[in-house]
């Protein structure tokens, strides 16, 4: 499985360095609100086969006052490889705000594959 060694954020675009175990790079998915987000791309890095570099640009239009989590996830394997959070229009205070939405975010992932999981061994 992949895992986000080292991330950035520059001019808009988040951009991860993922460190993967294999010849073929994950599937990055970039969640906001449980919808995905346009854009990522994944490419290799020259010359190092065991890295890859993820960018998705964030839209202008998801940035509001107050807390803003993004979930990068690996679509085929359903996994979480990282999260980013962007705080605005309020400070640095209201960190403990972006800890509860990343929560939130991450619960109601586990419930959709908790029902996923009970409809597909109920027959």
């Amino acid at each position: 499985m992949a895992k986000v060694i080292r991330s950035t954020i520059r001019a808009g675009i988040w951009e991860g360095i993922l460190e993967i175990d294999g010849a073929i790079p994950p599937t990055v998915e970039v969640l906001h609100e449980e919808k995905p987000l346009p854009g990522v791309t994944v490419a290799a890095l020259s010359g190092d086969p065991r890295h890859v570099v993820a960018r998705v640009p964030i839209p202008a239009q998801l940035l509001s006052d107050g807390v803003q989590t993004f979930l990068v996830r690996d679509s085929v394997q359903s996994a979480t490889l990282a999260h980013f959070t962007i705080i605005t229009g309020v400070s640095m205070d209201a960190d403990l705000r972006a800890e509860i939405d990343l929560l939130r975010a991450e619960l109601d992932m586990l419930k959709r594959a908790f029902r996923r999981h009970c409809l597909e061994t109920s027959n």
